[in-house]
């Protein structure tokens, strides 16, 4: 039978995100801990994109909510649960930072447009920005003000993702873009799920993209020097999800039709230069 560390390692190797590659360089306790962690937030985020009852899938999260109380309660069942609590325990994460990403994916059960822009951050707070809180600390933060960069580098990386995924997110009638934003630039929710592309629709593509650049400069400003190098995974990130938004920005936003990606070889070897080079 496989351990339940088996079962995190399969499940992180299967996503081929982003995030395996950095996680590479970590000592073995905290590349274990990011791995089951990361793990859990697959488990969940599945649960919303792979179950198509909403009541199924409410349910589900409903379950993942009392697994976690009773895993730190010392009652873990799941395997996933069970590779993160020692990490958990070595690492100060708390049930309310789990909660909050089950939170995030309750949020997509029932709401698929955001107004404006402020309600969007809410979300991705949850579903990003408390992973950026969690991996900071398993990464080795000593320094309170590494919180604020893991947030903002969070909520970037989920913009990212939003970038990337428009056309995917519309094949599930789900569009995070605010609508105070569509309007703005003149662009039909109706032609984004029809998968049209216009001036208007680029016009708006790149102001998102603006938006979360800017963001990745905030994020890495806020970061202590102190933090630098134990932040490295986070920074490896920074640089294969930047690199990524680039490339969908050079491809001039023709996410509607397909998913702009790199090569597993491509992050490795951004990941390996960052380490490398030592840019922490």
């Amino acid at each position: 039978m496989s351990t339940p560390q088996d079962y995190v390692q399969q499940k992180a190797v299967a996503s081929g995100s982003s995030f395996y590659y950095a996680f590479l360089f970590l000592p073995p306790p905290r590349r274990a801990a990011i791995t089951a962690f990361y793990a859990f937030c697959r488990e969940v985020d599945d649960v919303v994109d792979e179950v198509h009852d909403p009541e199924v899938a409410a349910a589900k999260l409903a379950w993942w909510q009392g697994e976690v109380r009773s895993a730190f309660e010392g009652k873990p069942t799941h395997p996933v649960m069970q590779a993160l609590m020692p990490g958990a325990r070595d690492y100060g994460i708390e049930p309310r930072q789990l909660l909050d990403v089950i939170e995030g994916c309750q949020m997509d059960l029932h709401q698929a447009r955001y107004f404006e822009f402020a309600e969007l951050e809410r979300y991705c707070h949850l579903v990003a920005g408390v992973v950026g809180e969690v991996s900071a600390r398993i990464f080795g933060q000593s320094q309170p003000q590494t919180t604020d960069y893991a947030h903002k580098l969070g909520l970037a990386f989920q913009l990212t993702n939003i970038i990337r995924d428009v056309g995917e997110d519309a094949r599930r009638q789900r569009i995070y873009l605010p609508v105070a934003e569509l309007q703005r630039f003149g662009v039909q929710a109706d032609d984004i799920l029809k998968g049209q592309y216009s001036d208007p629709f680029t016009a708006l593509m790149r102001f998102q993209a603006e938006r979360a650049h800017r963001l990745y400069d905030e994020a890495l400003a806020l970061l202590p020097a102190a933090d630098r190098r134990a932040q490295k995974p986070g920074l490896m990130m920074a640089s294969i999800y930047r690199t990524l938004l680039r490339e969908i920005e050079a491809a001039n936003f023709q996410v509607l039709h397909q998913r702009i990606a790199l090569t597993p070889l491509r992050k490795f070897w951004l990941a390996w230069k960052m380490q490398a080079l030592g840019r922490f």
